[in-house]
């Protein structure tokens, strides 16, 4: 059993961000994570589903991890997600990510084939036991089209000491409650945390540990007060903050893939970036653009 919690709070899966040509811009990336860190977050995470790392290579996936690590340099956890179709390449990147300095690692099951239990047992329990790190599962069956079921997750953690913790992005209240329930009845420092904004409240009320979710790319301190209103006992305030989270997750049906949609509400939160993003996402047409501005206009989030 792990004996201390690893990681909990607000960790927002950071957009990896380009130049108008599509080169890593390391300017603005370092903007990015300064702003995040003076606000408040609880740790970064890099190479997500809105880090577009499946739209890189491994060289590309590396040159980011490489730049994000060295440029917190340790002010907050650092995780970098290693996740991949095959073994060989998830296991390399996590070792890069090992040795560069990272805090932990987030693994996403392969998405293209539909594994047997066994097959995907051994994919997780072989890339953990590559690295010393601490290891995040990140469970998005919508993109992946293969659930990780809290009795999978326990006898994966039962095994794997270094796993500890998952990322749910599954729009399920009875599946994470499922989660937390079984996972800490037995590892109580397991961290469950909420991949969809929407789900945060319920996550903490559940007994979960917060959430790593895109919202806190654009408007992080939405998310830390609710987690910090909670923790102090204030209910009412969680909640009252929580009616305006829960609108935010209308912006992602907006396009797909929806990475393209957070640069557009970063930008229009302030936020001096260019919202390019790996083909085949495209630029917002106007008329979306104006679609994410009405719905942060009306969480008054912007004017």
């Amino acid at each position: 059993m792990n004996k201390t919690k690893q990681f909990s709070g607000i960790i927002p899966p950071v957009s990896t961000l380009f130049t108008d040509d599509g080169i890593l811009d390391k300017v603005r990336m370092g903007g990015v994570i300064d702003f995040l860190i003076r606000s408040g977050v609880d740790g970064l995470f890099f190479l997500g589903t809105g880090g577009e790392f499946s739209q890189m290579s491994t060289e590309e996936r590396k040159q980011v991890a490489e730049f994000s690590v060295n440029y917190v340099d340790k002010r907050v956890p650092t995780l970098i997600g290693t996740g991949s179709t095959n073994t060989r390449e998830a296991i390399e990147l996590s070792t890069h990510a090992q040795s560069i300095g990272a805090s932990g690692i987030v693994v996403i099951n392969p998405y293209y084939w539909q594994l047997t239990e066994d097959n995907l047992f051994n994919y997780f329990s072989e890339v953990s036991s590559s690295v010393d790190l601490p290891v995040i599962l990140y469970n998005f069956p919508n993109l992946t089209g293969q659930d990780l079921s809290p009795a999978f997750v326990k006898s994966l953690v039962d095994k794997n000491i270094n796993i500890v913790g998952i990322k749910e992005t599954i729009d399920s209240i009875a599946h994470l409650r499922e989660m937390i329930f079984s996972l800490k009845d037995e590892h109580p420092n397991f961290s469950v945390f909420c991949g969809f904004d929407d789900h945060l409240l319920n996550t903490l009320l559940l007994g979960g540990d917060g959430a790593i979710s895109a919202s806190a790319n654009f408007v992080p301190e939405l998310s830390i007060d609710i987690f910090q209103a909670f923790s102090s006992g204030d209910l009412g305030q969680a909640a009252e903050l929580h009616k305006t989270l829960l609108q935010l997750p209308l912006i992602y049906k907006i396009d797909s893939p929806f990475v393209n949609v957070v640069k557009e509400a970063m930008k229009l939160c302030g936020q001096d970036i260019s919202t390019y993003s790996l083909p085949p996402t495209r630029s917002l047409s106007e008329e979306k653009r104006e679609q994410v501005k009405r719905i942060l206009q009306n969480a008054n989030i912007v004017r």
